[in-house]
């Protein structure tokens, strides 16, 4: 199950589901994603590579007022690009999109979230990250573009263990 998920998790599925309050939606426009990701000043260099159903998006298809992208690599995943329009940062919106993305790894039996990221860390701690030591990344995660080309070496890794597992390695 390397890449990028297809098909929707759980019995209701997460393609417009409520999180939270929020509305959210999976594939949402490349360019949408862009103008979030730009505004935000995260990497999205790779956007024409990456299956836009691997982004869960909330608000309007048409504006959308976060999105985050998930990479799943068989027993570990990689959560990326969150991002959230200006002036809607303090409406939850973000936790909700994180929410979302890490039902549907868990539902595919993902045992570890990483992420890498240089401004919100404390964002990712108050949602059960850890930051984790670069060299001990697996290698799934050490091989993604994120990883490897698009966050500069001093961006933090992190971690989540899916509820209920036990400390072995994924």
């Amino acid at each position: 199950m390397s890449g990028t998920f297809s098909g929707v998790a759980g019995s209701g599925g997460v393609h417009g589901a409520d999180v939270g309050g929020h509305c959210i939606f999976r594939g949402p426009s490349a360019a949408a994603v862009e103008h979030l990701l730009q505004d935000a000043r995260l990497p999205s260099a790779d956007l024409a590579s990456v299956d836009l159903q691997a982004f869960f998006a909330c608000g309007s298809p048409e504006s959308p007022d976060g999105v985050v992208g998930l990479e799943l690599h068989g027993r570990v995943a990689l959560l990326r690009s969150l991002a959230v329009r200006r002036g809607r940062g303090s409406l939850g919106l973000g936790h909700a999109l994180v929410e979302a993305a890490e039902r549907h790894a868990w539902s595919y039996g993902v045992a570890r979230i990483y992420l890498l990221t240089t401004t919100a860390s404390g964002l990712f701690q108050r949602l059960g990250y850890a930051h984790a030591d670069r060299d001990a990344a697996p290698a799934a995660i050490r091989h993604t573009r994120e990883f490897t080309a698009l966050c500069p070496a001093s961006a933090v890794l992190m971690v989540k263990r899916a509820p209920g597992k036990t400390s072995r390695p994924a």
